[in-house]
Order: structure tokens, then sequence, then C-alpha cells
């Protein structure tokens, strides 16, 4: 059991997300993002299987078949796109897909995306980190076309334009918020 690197590597991920959400507004969804990790549930999950350069639900996962702690942790964080997946009766009649995600939690995921390829690449993080993380998935992703159109232009304006103004967009045409004068 690995509790206190655990602890550590969880609170530096949400103070990264905290101070992107604070940039862009997201005062509420800074302070609250992720506190189910720190529940019993999921946080013994991340002690046991802590690894430090990863997830510790895909160790899980691995071992298991599957992440306990992950399905507690998406189903109380709106952040996630697999939150709004549910049952569907104009697409897939009968069947399960993906819901659009308001604005604001596409623009925490992104935050969150941001805060764990800062987390786990460390020195090695690049503006480009969060959106080969996104490309590299195996599976494509059961995500709203609209929220998954924001969230790829937002990964790749990050790659190529930087985190000052994609936050800065996000700010002000994503969730429609004045600029705040920073001195």
């Amino acid at each position: 059991m690995k509790a206190l690197q655990h602890f550590k590597t969880i609170t530096h991920h949400k103070f990264l997300v905290m101070k992107g959400c604070f940039a862009v507004g997201l005062y509420r969804q800074g302070i609250c993002h992720d506190l189910s990790k720190y529940s019993w549930t999921e946080f013994r999950v991340g002690a046991k299987y802590y690894q430090g350069n990863r997830s510790p639900n895909n160790a899980e996962r691995e071992d298991i078949g599957y992440s306990t702690a992950w399905l507690h942790h998406k189903g109380r964080n709106k952040h996630h796109y697999e939150y709004w997946i549910d049952y569907s009766l104009r697409e897939i009649p009968g069947g399960m897909g993906p819901a659009p995600m308001p604005k604001k939690y596409v623009a925490e995921m992104l935050m969150d995306r941001i805060a764990a390829s800062k987390t786990y690449l460390g020195a090695a993080y690049t503006d480009r980190a969060p959106l080969d993380y996104y490309l590299s998935a195996k599976e494509p992703a059961m995500i709203h076309p609209e929220t998954k159109a924001l969230l790829e232009k937002l990964l790749r304006m990050l790659a190529c334009e930087g985190e000052k103004k994609t936050f800065s967009y996000v700010r002000r045409e994503v969730l429609g918020r004045k600029q705040r004068n920073i001195r």
C-alpha cells in the first residue's frame, strides 16, 4: 500500500485542475473537482495499485478485469464523458448513447486532461501531451459528436497555441465570461 504517495499524487492533480478551472472562471468546479477520489472506495484502490506514472485504475483493470474505482468515479463526476451515457431513444432505440455535455464540464474535462498529463509526465510534459493521449485511445470514445468536436478543438488549440491562449478562448468563447485583469 502506497497511501501517502497516492494522496500526494491526487492532491497535486486536484491542485492543477483547480488552478486551470480558476483561470477560466470555474471556481466551484475547481474546488470540488475529484473529491470522490478521497472516498474509501476510490482511495484504497489508488493506494493498492499506485505506480506513480499512470492511473492506478488501469493497474486494477489489468489485475481483475475492470476497475471498481473507475466505476465509482465516473458516476459521480460530470467532467467525464462516460457520466453522460444514457439509454438513447433516438440514435439507438433501446441502446446506450452519449448525451451532449454542458460546456462547463467540457472545460473541466480539458483541465483534467492537462493536469493528468502534467502529473504523470512531469518535466516531459508539453502542451501537445493531452492531445496525444486522447488520440492514442484504442477504441473510439462513446462521446456525443458536439462534445467530441469541442474537446478536440480545445486539445488541438492547446497543442498549437499553448495554455494561455486556449484558457483565454475557453473563458471568453466557450463559457462566455469576461476576461479578468491579471497583474
